[in-house]
């Protein structure tokens, strides 16, 4: 029987972007260029915070050409299917988190940087009930920073 050329030659060679375009379509996503070109940026291994607006001018100095309002769209695709999280700094303000992991953040507010607490180092006591019909998905704890000057 014929090995398929990935596992007999190792990595696949011949489809480069073929475990971004399978991490996409495992979560139900279409890998359309725009998306894979996005993935690609964004899901190398590495846990980062990025801006949508930091992330568009990532896309076009890598030679994507893509609007803002789609990166908008895929980020928060990317996020209902799992793969990023996203964390509201403050009303408008949003950066998405490529570690979906369950932690929290310290945020610097005057240069906006964020930067991982790890969940098990805060403990949260005395969280009141769901509202009937509802129930709790997540608590995100987030702590805000300033220099000491």
């Amino acid at each position: 029987m014929a090995q398929n050329r990935s596992t007999q030659n190792g990595p696949n060679l011949h489809r480069p972007y073929a475990s971004t375009i399978d991490r996409l379509r495992g979560v139900g996503l279409r890998p359309t260029r725009q998306r894979l070109a996005l993935a690609r940026l964004l899901l190398d291994g590495t846990d980062r915070h990025v801006s949508a607006e930091a992330l568009h001018l990532e896309a076009e100095a890598a030679g994507v050409r893509i609007s803002l309002a789609t990166v908008y769209n895929a980020l928060h695709q990317f996020t209902q299917a799992g793969l990023l999280r996203e964390v509201v700094v403050e009303p408008g303000r949003s950066y998405f988190d490529t570690n979906v992991s369950e932690h929290h953040h310290f945020v610097m507010p005057d240069n906006g940087s964020l930067q991982d607490i790890p969940g098990d180092r805060v403990v949260l006591a005395n969280v009141p009930d769901a509202p009937e019909g509802t129930k709790i998905e997540r608590v995100d704890v987030i702590v805000r920073l300033v220099n000491e000057d």
